[in-house]
């Protein structure tokens, strides 16, 4: 079984020489993490070569040579490239994710090559992808491609880590192709990012755009669960980390550092992009200087920009900006013995960077919005035991694990020319401190151990969905279950309400049983030996109103109330509310647009099945601590269910309600289905030999699962036959 990394480049350059193609590897932290994974797997790549190919036998020629190594290409022609990458992945997707959204330009020809690019990249893979291989797809580039690959091989494992931000559901919404792009996505098993910020925004895009149940970090879908979880990328530690162990590169490290005379330096290293913050990081500079004459000559900036599609007009014209802006600092505070600011456009190699790095007293990292910024991770790898500030911004990826940086704000110029006095004035004692405490994050969490961290968890949500699919009820489970209703003479059918028997609405009025449900459940309970009953949250006057003319027992508040024999039974009086907690959940309810709070005879009940999911999660905590003391002082019971947080008394619960209908009779086959946390303590309570069917979810604790409410019915129906 194979390893499948897909991206929209290789990890190579295709070099063409007199004597044919030659292939140069690739540098990147990607390739040297994925090619650094331990794994027994064969390692594939799949992706555009770099170069376009006019005739069919280059193609050829360049294809013999790249499988040879495992590699595969996908050729793109040049308006591909136009539309799909610089179109509909820079133009569109860039901007959005890096919240710039007034460089964003619509235009339903870069959505349409978008789409038909991620075909051919599907097309190439599936020619190098057989079952049980693991396909591991990069990048906003290849938003599609997850769902395209899982329609054709359903039976391998995918999973897809998004290298940029993911931007906040207000932004994200703009998007005419959200839907489609969500979708895409949701054909991996598990969708990684650096962060759990971005973790958090993607669920509640999935959430509100598809209207799809989401708990924590898992999406549900038909028949699996999606897993979502942040994985920060780190760098080739020890490669930064040593480098300078060499004599050689110690020697011009000494050279570089003489060659800008007795200051302090401080560096800053970006691509030619406005996510950067290049502009502003000048700016507080600029303004360093003017607020601090006296630290005039003992400090220069020394800032490196790689060229990047300067032939863009944005890019072209923040290059502008930043030639004059470097100008006009330079031409005001510049001596014959000193200059403010040395700037480079050029792209420098790894032994360039490393005696940056090492002779920097300051690395200035100040992006606007960075997915995580792996420069910041390089600095502070270089600079082994020499002292050395980071200054680094709150809205880069990276801030999250290096908080002992000093953390700005980068379009708070004053921030940054704040930070940048403390790191001037910052004892070397405590720099080390700072640079020891962060380097031990970084060495452990390097790229390899991100890639391991990836492909181990991605194997394992496999063996989760995979158990899933054991569970679902199949035609071999059906036929089992079947036989085995069709031999018994006393049976015991125990039924959920809402998820199970009717579909979930923002309105509970709205779950009315139909015609047709209730044609079921009396041809059910018609059935010889058959003894249905409704086990179910809901208040007994709901129940007795909707299902009481049925020859079915019924079970109201999760067993606080029961009828048998068409006669009510209270176990449980209706209780007096203590004003306390009346006064926690409405308050509750006040705060949580789209919540509600029901209350029954014996119960408290919080819905937020429509609340967004974050809002959702960090409400539940909220109420759970605040409930925690007046409910113990009363003896009451806090429960998290499907979307709702109930307050009970702890004897009542479908569990017990299931051991009093098991004292009844001899029952010889036992049927329970049911969605919600209430019927684990149903299924729990049931005897082994039951067949206990979970809805939606899966469950440790039901024998059987099934995907959907509608297949409760057709279920319910098959059996009948």
């Amino acid at each position: 079984m194979k390893l499948v990394i897909i991206a929209n480049r290789l990890p190579l350059k295709l070099v063409q020489e007199e004597n044919g193609y030659h292939l140069i590897p690739s540098a990147g932290g990607l390739t040297t993490g994925l090619d650094s994974l331990e794994t027994t797997r064969e390692k594939h790549w799949v992706g555009w070569p770099g170069l376009h190919l006019e005739d069919a036998q280059s193609r050829q020629e360049v294809d013999a040579l790249l499988n040879r190594q495992h590699y595969h290409a996908v050729h793109l022609t040049p308006q591909q490239i136009e539309l799909y990458y610089e179109g509909y992945s820079n133009t569109i997707l860039w901007p959005m994710c890096h919240y710039f959204s007034s460089y964003v330009r619509y235009e339903n020809k870069f959505w349409e090559m978008y789409k038909e690019v991620n075909a051919l990249f599907c097309q190439a893979a599936l020619e190098v992808i057989e079952p049980g291989d693991v396909v591991w797809v990069q990048d906003y580039h290849l938003m599609l491609l997850p769902e395209m690959i899982r329609r054709e091989r359903p039976d391998v494992h995918i999973g897809y880590f998004h290298h940029i931000p993911f931007p906040s559901y207000e932004l994200f919404r703009n998007l005419p192709e959200r839907a489609e792009l969500l979708k895409g996505l949701l054909g991996a098993d598990l969708v990684g990012f650096h962060t759990h910020n971005y973790m958090r925004h993607f669920i509640s895009a999935v959430f509100r755009v598809l209207k799809l149940d989401c708990m924590l970090d898992e999406i549900y879908l038909d028949k699996r669960v999606v897993y979502v979880n942040a994985f920060p990328m780190g760098i080739h530690y020890d490669k930064y980390h040593n480098a300078l162990l060499n004599a050689k590169l110690r020697k011009q490290a000494r050279q570089m550092k003489k060659s800008y005379g007795d200051v302090k330096i401080m560096l800053s290293v970006d691509r030619l992009d406005y996510s950067k913050g290049i502009l502003q990081r000048l700016k507080g500079f600029e303004e360093f200087l003017e607020h601090y004459p006296e630290r005039r000559k003992q400090v220069s900036l020394v800032m490196v920009v790689s060229p990047s599609r300067d032939h863009v007009a944005a890019y072209a014209g923040l290059k502008e900006d930043i030639d004059r802006t470097v100008g006009s600092i330079n031409g005001r505070f510049s001596t014959p013995d000193w200059r403010p600011v040395y700037y480079y456009y050029r792209t420098f190699n790894f032994e360039e960077l490393v005696q940056l790095y090492h002779i920097a007293d300051i690395a200035l990292v100040t992006p606007l919005r960075d997915g995580m910024n792996l420069v910041a991770k390089e600095y502070l790898a270089s600079k082994r035991n020499e002292p050395g500030v980071l200054i680094l911004s709150e809205m880069a990826g990276a801030a999250v694990e290096l908080s002992d940086a000093l953390i700005v704000n980068p379009t708070n110029t004053m921030d940054i020319e704040q930070a940048i006095v403390t790191a001037l004035n910052m004892p070397k004692k405590e720099q080390i401190a700072a640079l020891h405490s962060m380097q031990a994050v970084i060495s452990a969490q390097t790229v390899s151990q991100w890639a391991e961290d990836f492909v181990e968890e991605l194997l394992r949500v496999n063996k989760k969905n995979e158990a899933l699919q054991r569970k679902i009820v199949d035609r071999q489970h059906f036929a089992t279950i079947k036989q085995q209703y069709d031999a018994a003479r006393q049976r015991l059918i125990l039924l959920d309400y809402d998820g199970t028997l009717v579909p979930f609405y923002k309105n509970p009025q709205d779950a009315r049983p139909t015609r047709e449900l209730i044609r079921l459940l009396l041809q059910l309970s018609n059935v010889p030996g058959n003894h249905v009953v409704i086990s179910s949250g809901r208040d007994r006057h709901t129940l007795e109103s909707w299902l009481g003319r049925l020859p079915i027992g019924l079970s109201a508040e999760h067993g606080a109330s029961y009828k048998e024999g068409g006669v009510w039974h209270e176990k449980l009086r209706r209780m007096e509310w203590d004003k306390e907690i009346l006064d926690v959940m409405k308050k509750t309810v006040r705060r949580t647009p789209g919540s509600r709070l029901e209350q029954k005879d014996t119960a408290l009940v919080w819905h937020y099945r429509t609340v967004d999911t974050w809002l959702a999660d960090l409400r539940v905590s909220q109420l759970v601590d605040s409930l925690i003391n007046p409910c113990f002082r009363h003896n009451l019971q806090i429960m998290k269910g499907n979307k709702i947080v109930e307050v009970k008394p702890p004897d009542m619960s479908k569990g017990a309600e299931a051991q009093r209908l098991l004292s009844h009779a001899p029952y010889d086959c036992i049927i329970a289905i049911g969605d919600d946390t209430t019927d684990e303590e149903m299924f729990l309570a049931l005897p082994p030999e039951a067949i206990t069917i979970k809805v939606g979810k899966n469950s440790k604790s039901a024998r059987y699962n099934i995907s959907t409410q509608q297949q409760t019915i057709l279920f319910l129906n098959r059996l009948l036959k």
